[in-house]
């Protein structure tokens, strides 16, 4: 198989540290750059431990330049990731991205520079194959559940509420599901907010503590029967199976799949 050549923005955070070491024990990936806004000009090996000597760069486009890569990996924040991967597409460089926040108007521009340069997009809320899994399993139940609660759990650092998941979640589930205002028709909130977010009468929670890291918990309820589908993920290794399945499936692509339920069967 032909080397893969990759660059990773954010190699300092948590995700992009765990890309770092993905990339870098996966023999058919070759980390070619990395950018960052600190540290232009060195090495990665000289500034965070890892054994990759490739440069950082603080400018995107020069490093795409200079290093030609196939695959721009990158968990960076939402408003950073909407930058890099409309500039990665004007550079004919293919986006993995791992962060939320994308709008309708967002998309529709990415899926033009993608139609113009004839290459594929990956975001994903979430890269977790568990908890796509428990989404693509959340939608089959809802089909026979109309009743459904959805609590997504997070570490205290999280900027977005509710998380990027919750929402899909909800999505995929308003899909199948008839509109249902939930609950008795008479409730009432004494403190505002205790029922939580409402997505087409779907109830949305979200729980914010230190030592979580990602969680997320589907109620169902029916006539004296509940069904509960839960995922954990308790580091962030965890979403690196999904990212490398992303990256080896975006060569392969020539359009936008926004979700990894898109291309897990």
């Amino acid at each position: 198989m032909e080397n893969i050549k990759i660059v990773i923005a954010g190699p300092r955070g948590r995700m992009g540290s765990e890309a770092v070491k993905l990339v870098e024990k996966t023999p058919h990936f070759e980390l070619v750059g990395a950018v960052d806004h600190k540290y232009d000009g060195q090495q990665l090996n000289e500034v965070n431990g890892f054994s990759s000597k490739v440069l950082i760069y603080n400018d995107m486009e020069k490093c795409f330049q200079e290093t030609k890569p196939d695959v721009l990996i990158d968990l960076t924040t939402p408003e950073i990731g909407k930058v890099h991967t409309k500039l990665a597409l004007q550079n004919g460089v293919r986006p993995v991205v791992g962060t939320t926040g994308f709008s309708k108007e967002d998309l529709k521009e990415i899926e033009q520079l993608i139609e113009e340069k004839g290459i594929g997009a990956i975001i994903a809320p979430n890269f977790a194959v568990g908890a796509i899994l428990m989404m693509k399993f959340s939608q089959m139940a809802a089909k026979y559940f109309q009743d459904v609660e959805i609590i997504e759990l997070h570490h205290d650092q999280k900027l977005d509420a509710p998380s990027g998941t919750g929402l899909k979640t909800a999505e995929m589930i308003s899909a199948v599901r008839e509109e249902k205002k939930q609950g008795h028709p008479n409730e009432k909130e004494v403190l505002s907010g205790a029922r939580g977010a409402d997505f087409d009468g779907i109830r949305l929670h979200s729980v914010r503590l230190p030592g979580l890291v990602a969680h997320q918990e589907v109620l169902f309820g029916g006539e004296g029967q509940t069904l509960s589908l839960r995922h954990d993920s308790y580091n962030r290794a965890s979403f690196m199976s999904g990212v490398k399945l992303s990256v080896e499936q975006v060569m392969k692509l020539d359009l936008l799949v926004y979700g990894l339920e898109n291309i897990i069967e």
